[in-house]
């Protein structure tokens, strides 16, 4: 049951993204985001390591990252004591002002 509310949680989380970008299109400056660790997919433990490039273009400053659509506010690099299941990581570039820009990366992980 809990598994099953964890999935509903992600595809609301999901939903709710994707109808907000299509309100709020963000721009294209030309940045890129990749997030290098962990792979999308990967089975983890409740406390790993996130690693992630971001190439600036014109407007970047830095990255926002997102556990399951809720922001992670001045995110440490390392998530600690996750709940088991899946889970969705974005991470999204910004502007100094901490308006997204369109260069975004997503990944599902399965903490065990």
């Amino acid at each position: 049951m809990r598994q099953m509310k964890g999935f509903f949680t992600m595809l609301l989380t999901a939903a709710l993204m994707l109808s907000a970008g299509s309100l709020f299109a963000e721009v294209d400056d030309g940045s890129h985001i990749k997030i290098t660790s962990p792979k999308d997919g990967a089975t983890v433990g409740e406390t790993f390591e996130l690693t992630y490039e971001l190439t600036k273009g014109s407007k970047a400053a830095h990255a926002h990252v997102y556990l399951d659509g809720e922001s992670q506010k001045k995110f440490p690099g390392t998530f600690k004591g996750l709940s088991k299941g899946k889970h969705a990581i974005t991470v999204q570039a910004a502007t100094h002002d901490h308006d997204h820009l369109a260069a975004t990366d997503t990944i599902t992980v399965e903490v065990q």
